[in-house]
């Protein structure tokens, strides 16, 4: 394959999290946005190594199995990959990536403990598969919607990037993976603002108003909070949009409406001053049978009712830890976030310490420890690297909950210093945890136990969660 050239091909399959694999001409290529069995038309636009990337040009011949998305939306914007799949079939996908991205793992380890077994059935005993969320529409409980055109000197939009752009906006007043509520929110803002004749921020001229409209509602209590992020160059009132918002006909109440000013140049949504239009700026929301008090930008699993499964198999994985009633034990939760494992973790040790570097998720989550009556959990800001070399106590469990790109190299072997008899490691990108699992086994860890739980319906993301043991 030479680069600038149209091929033709079909996918072999999709690589974890949107890598197509073409075969054409006895070459591999990478084709993002495709699905397993489509004919498809690519253009090659990068080659090295031997290695063939391409851009999608057209889907020649759709998949056997493939159907009809719910969201009128799919395919322009950028937001969700699978909507055209039956879920049953997205759960297949991602257990299959998830499973190849962590079989090397398994097959050194088989060679440290097992030598003699079948590398397939080896990892049967291990691998649990794939648990799925619990609804697959409707689920999200936070979106930051952007402002911008869907084409250049086009209307005002606000919505979701489209697929493969920087710049341009698709409003997405259909959207399925949030509730009916969402887009009523939406709709009236961007009307509102498109009445006024209103500027979006210009990423490239620094110019411009509007920004970003945060919307987040919690799914067991019903209560939302609705944030509008601009910069400061326009002046408006917005009490009648605050008012506008409060006669929307909600099946949820909403508690807080916030105006968010951001000046910054980076595009991301944070805040330099926060003025409160309407309540309060939290909600509240509830986590097997834990309650949690939630900002504009507290850190908060985005599927509540798929968040219930994840943490409960992580309860699962980590096993009675009570010492047969003595409630001894010591657990570290690193990345802790807001605290959630901690507490679900509290009631059966005798002392939880989470360790987050985000402060703002640190200070949620000695107010939700408080807000459950908690009193054996502590919490440090700080990063898990710097900070565990000052905390006195030593740990009997872990659970690890890193970002992302994972755990620092010497974080990771600090954390196995401890010589913890059980880890658990949760992890929202596969590939960060197959390449930490290779430092965990070489530290005397053996896994035990593994799943991916699909917690993001229709896109290509997929939590998996390990459980280590350590060789004694």
């Amino acid at each position: 394959m030479k680069k600038g050239q149209k091929y033709e091909g079909y996918v072999q399959r999709v690589d974890f999290p949107n890598k197509g694999i073409v075969m054409c001409e006895d070459e591999i290529a990478i084709v993002k946005n495709t699905i397993p069995e489509q004919k498809v038309s690519f253009m090659v636009n990068k080659k090295r190594k031997g290695k063939a990337e391409g851009r999608l040009i057209e889907v020649l011949e759709k998949a056997p199995y493939e159907g009809t998305p719910a969201c009128p939306h799919f395919g322009e914007c950028g937001g969700c990959n699978y909507q055209n799949i039956p879920y049953e079939k997205q759960l297949e996908i991602k257990e299959k990536q998830v499973r190849r991205l962590l079989k090397p793992a398994f097959e050194k380890q088989m060679l440290l403990y097992a030598p003699d077994s079948d590398a397939e059935k080896y990892m049967d005993g291990i691998f649990e598969g794939i648990k799925m969320s619990p609804v697959q529409y409707g689920y999200r409980n936070k979106m930051e919607f952007s402002f911008g055109d869907e084409r250049k000197d086009g209307p005002l939009a606000l919505g979701m990037h489209k697929r493969g752009s920087f710049y341009d906006i698709v409003s997405v007043r259909e959207c399925r993976i949030v509730d009916e509520d969402y887009r009523k929110v939406l709709v009236c803002v961007l009307n509102y603002f498109t009445e006024k004749n209103s500027s979006y921020y210009h990423r490239i001229r620094h110019e411009g108003f509007l920004r970003h409209l945060l919307v987040r509602k919690a799914q067991k209590t019903g209560e939302m909070l609705i944030a509008l992020v601009t910069t400061t160059q326009e002046t408006y009132d917005l009490k009648p949009l605050a008012e506008q918002l409060l006669a929307l006909p909600l099946k949820g109440k909403i508690t807080g409406i916030l105006h968010t000013k951001n000046d910054s140049l980076a595009d991301v949504v944070q805040s330099d001053e926060t003025v409160i239009l309407y309540g309060q700026d939290y909600f509240y929301e509830e986590l097997l049978g834990l309650k949690f008090k939630i900002s504009q930008f507290s850190f908060f699993q985005t599927n509540t009712l798929g968040a219930e499964v994840l943490y409960e198999t992580v309860r699962d994985f980590v096993g009675d830890i009570s010492g047969d009633g003595k409630y001894d034990k010591t657990v570290f939760d690193l990345y802790s976030g807001t605290g959630t494992i901690a507490q679900l973790l509290a009631p059966v040790a005798k002392k939880v310490i989470g360790v987050e570097i985000v402060e703002e998720a640190v200070v949620a989550a000695r107010q939700n420890a408080k807000l459950n009556g908690l009193d054996n959990c502590e919490f440090i800001a700080g990063d898990v690297l710097k900070v565990i070399d000052d905390i006195e106590e030593k740990p009997d469990f872990i659970v690890l909950d890193p970002p992302r790109d994972g755990i620092h190299p010497k974080a990771l072997q600090k954390i196995i210093d401890y010589n913890v008899d059980r880890l658990v490691y949760i992890s929202c990108k596969p590939t960060s945890l197959a390449r930490d699992l290779e430092a965990l086994l070489e530290g005397g860890y053996r896994m035990e136990r593994v799943v991916a739980v699909d917690q993001f319906p229709g896109t290509v993301h997929v939590e998996t969660v390990c459980c280590l043991n350590r060789i004694k």
